[in-house]
C-alpha cells in the first residue's frame, strides 16, 4: 500500500478520534452530535483506533 494511503489513514482515524471523544466527553451543549448515542460514540472511537493501528502497522511495514 501507498504510503500517502497510510498517512491518510492515519490522519482520518485521528480526527475521527478526536470529534466523537468530544462529542462523549462534553456537555450536551457543546458536543457537536449533541450526544445522540453514547453507544455509537464509543463504536465510532474504537473503530478509528482500530484504523490508525492498522494505518500505523502498515506504513512502519513498508518503511
Amino acid at each position: 500500500m501507498p504510503k500517502a494511503l497510510c498517512i491518510t489513514g492515519l490522519a482520518i482515524s485521528g480526527v475521527l478520534f478526536l470529534l466523537f471523544l468530544w462529542d462523549l466527553a462534553t456537555p450536551s451543549w457543546m458536543a457537536p452530535f449533541k450526544k445522540a448515542s453514547i453507544m455509537m460514540d464509543i463504536a465510532f472511537i474504537l473503530c478509528s483506533a482500530g484504523l490508525g493501528y492498522l494505518s500505523w502497522i502498515t506504513w512502519k511495514e513498508n518503511t
